[in-house]
């Protein structure tokens, strides 16, 4: 089934693609790796990198089409959802009504949501049960209550199961240092680097600690169970601090250890109570606390690394930042000083040109960079023009009252200002623009992904459909071997169909006369199987009641020597045959392959009977005269189909010529005919008598021989090169 694990590259989520992995299951992990770690997933499996609460989940659920939804994506550092209780509630609220909304939307079967142990809040008394009312007193708690009642009103508005566990303390390889089961990850990283233990209290306070492939084990048992509702996941066992120190200490030297203020708002004592969920779904903690914790310190140790300098980066990027600021600042003050040398030094060019630069400078800056360089670059240019005027004799008092230096500096200001204005408009349209393009380009990028994973889905499930042993197609192309009018092709193809539909290798077909004797006419070529020729029906009780009864025998009591079905097959009302299956793998012992194998005996019984009457309604165009002597081009015909069942299921034959007969056919028939078994059959090639003897070697056919010379008639055996000359 496909399986999608919201948080699949985080501590819990990564261990539940593993499992649900194991066994068989496709996996799609959602996550937006602000905690987890896409090494965390080391097996195959689909990614999006995507915010629970981004309403594009939905598209990719219903690309995916999931049977079961894990949704352990959430925000899980209580300290966080108190300070920023928003960030905590847009995760664990938002994004788990956007995923139950999803996984509705796409069909899913169910959907698991990972509560936790706080919404319970401080209780005196331990071992807590499902049917105490929660008294959350963090955000966190109240958002994980919230969530367990979406899910129950979300199964009762549209049907889609949910079940809710809470999770006590987990811990395990590749966790983290926050979340609820942190002190342990905390522990492991102080004694792999061997620094001390801080305890906040007297070590006295209690936890449910939890391996995290005990609480795996429950979630893939609870994704095949029909449970839904809220439970534990606990060992309800109360585990010490001080108790854990002393188990960690077992694996290495004793750790240091400091004692410090205990904190406000910490419960004392902690456990769950487990027992429904280990009546419900016959589930039991198997890993004790040293198992799980020497499981944790040999990960830690395994994993760790030299971690690169931090902050390199992060500089890199501020300065790339912080220059960004200067820049402009920078290249207007060389604008300008080079505008300067000009307007003080190379004042014949300027006015030779006859273009006011200064303005030229302002509107340019303004076009670059915007109303702030455009402000400065006039302010600049105000003041070279008043330094610039000073210089050809004029003073201060003078220039604050001329009409014409006013306008000149008004003017530098206004184009400033409003080419500054304009400029920046445009660009913060630009960027609104190239933002929606970008946000566009992004969503058709990702929903291209998910149209190229639908399709991919779309045709292996085609290939499957097509390839599929149970498919419509595939059985339509078996039973097309069955459309023949020679009953000789239809009993060779039937070994066919039965072994291609029941997934054996030994199937044999025997027939039936109003004899006590059956005679074998095929069976499947397996190494080792081997069967008589012929058997007595008055032997065997199981033939004994297919032969009263006509019905189908499964041999249910799984007697030895006994085929394990066996089904007759009919001609107008009488039994001409018996097809049984001796071998089936255990799985398919059950009744779709009891009534697979009876519509089949149904099918081949109908074909034998359409192809009986069509040799009887043929009869004088495949007989010479009115005699069972076949004509040449039928006897031919037959012969080949003897070879191809030689060849596919090793059916033995022998031809036998006869010396010179001086005898018309119908004479010849009647002579030999007595000493024939009904499988066996006389043509005629060339003018010249064969006969097949089916189901034969050439010991075999010596008694045959014997017979007939018996009865006046020399025959030999040849060989099929003589036949066709």
């Amino acid at each position: 089934m496909n399986v999608v694990i919201t948080g699949g590259c985080g501590f819990i989520g990564s261990f539940v693609a593993e499992r649900f992995h194991k066994e068989g299951h496709k996996i799609y992990i959602i996550d937006n790796l602000i905690s987890g770690q896409r090494s965390n997933v080391t097996v195959p499996h689909k990614f999006y990198q995507l915010d629970v609460e981004d309403r594009r989940c939905d598209a990719v659920l219903r690309s995916i089409s999931p049977d079961i939804v894990v949704h352990l994506a959430a925000q899980v550092d209580v300290s966080t959802s108190i300070n920023e209780p928003h960030l905590d509630t847009q995760s664990n609220i938002l994004g788990l009504v956007n995923i139950l909304r999803a996984a509705k939307n796409s069909g899913a079967r169910k959907v698991i949501f990972a509560s936790s142990a706080a919404v319970y809040g401080p209780y005196d008394q331990v071992s807590l049960s499902e049917n105490l009312s929660g008294n959350p007193i963090s955000p966190y708690g109240i958002n994980k209550q919230l969530g367990e009642y979406y899910c129950e009103k979300w199964q009762e508005l549209y049907g889609l199961d949910t079940l809710s566990f809470r999770f006590s303390n987990v811990y395990g390889p590749r966790q983290g240092s926050v979340g609820e089961g942190g002190v342990v990850s905390i522990f492991m990283e102080c004694l792999r680097d061997g620094r001390e233990l801080s305890v906040f209290g007297d070590g006295g306070q209690t936890r449910d600690f939890i391996f995290v492939k005990d609480l795996v084990d429950a979630i893939y048992r609870g994704a095949n169970a029909d449970v839904t509702g809220v439970y534990n996941l606990s060992t309800n066992t109360e585990t010490s601090v001080n108790q854990l120190i002393d188990a960690l200490g077992k694996m290495t030297k004793a750790p240091q250890v400091k004692y410090l203020e205990p904190r406000q708002g910490d419960i004392y004592r902690s456990s769950l109570d487990n027992t429904r969920v280990k009546r419900d779904l016959d589930w039991v903690p198997i890993h004790s606390l040293d198992e799980g914790l020497r499981q944790t310190y040999e990960w830690f140790t395994a994993s760790k690394q030299i971690e690169r300098p931090a902050g390199q980066k992060k500089k890199r990027e501020s300065g790339r930042s912080k220059w960004a600021v200067i820049k402009p600042f920078v290249e207007n003050i060389l604008a300008f000083a080079v505008l300067a040398f000009m307007t003080l030094y190379a004042t014949d060019i300027l006015l030779h040109t006859g273009v006011d630069f200064k303005l030229v400078y302002v509107i340019l800056l303004g076009i670059i960079y915007g109303t702030k360089q455009s402000a400065l670059s006039a302010f600049l240019v105000s003041g070279l023009y008043y330094y610039e005027s000073l210089n050809n004799g004029r003073d201060w008092l003078s220039l604050l009252y001329d009409p014409e230096a006013l306008f000149v500096i008004a003017m530098y200001l206004f184009f400033g200002l409003v080419i500054g204005y304009v400029s920046d408009k445009y660009r913060r349209e630009n960027k609104k623009i190239e933002a929606e393009l970008k946000k566009t380009e992004e969503q058709y990028q990702f929903l291209k992904e998910v149209y190229r994973d639908t399709r991919k889905v779309k045709e292996e499930l085609q290939r499957q459909l097509i390839n599929s042993k149970d498919s419509i197609g595939r059985i339509h192309g078996i039973i097309k071997q069955l459309e023949s009018l020679e009953p000789e092709e239809i009993v060779t193809s039937s070994v066919g169909v039965l072994t291609s539909l029941l997934e054996t290798s030994r199937i044999s077909v025997y027939t039936m006369n109003q004899t006590d004797y059956m005679r074998l006419m095929i069976k499947s070529s397996d190494a080792g199987f081997d069967l008589p020729k012929t058997i007595r029906v008055s032997e065997h009780s199981y033939l004994q009641q297919i032969a009263k009864g006509g019905k189908l025998f499964v041999n249910k009591a799984m007697e030895a020597g006994v085929p394990m079905m066996a089904a007759p097959i009919f001609h107008e009302g009488q039994i001409v045959a018996v097809v049984a299956v001796h071998d089936l793998a255990f799985e398919r012992l059950n009744l779709n392959t009891e009534n697979l194998f009876r519509v089949s005996v149904e099918l081949i019984s109908g074909s034998l009977s359409r192809a009986f009457k069509y040799v009887g309604i043929t009869r004088s165009d495949r007989y010479i005269d009115d005699t069972t002597v076949l004509k040449a081009d039928v006897f031919l015909q037959l012969l080949e189909t003897k070879a191809q069942a030689k060849q596919q299921h090793n059916a033995e034959y022998v031809l036998l010529g006869f010396d010179s007969v001086d005898m018309p056919a119908k004479s010849v028939a009647d002579r030999i005919t007595p000493s024939l078994r009904e499988s066996d059959y006389l043509g005629m090639i060339r003018d010249q008598f064969v006969l097949l003897l089916s189901n034969s070697n050439v010991a075999e056919a010596g008694k045959v021989i014997q017979r007939l010379r018996n009865n006046g008639i020399a025959t030999r055996v040849i060989s099929e090169d003589e036949v066709y000359g």
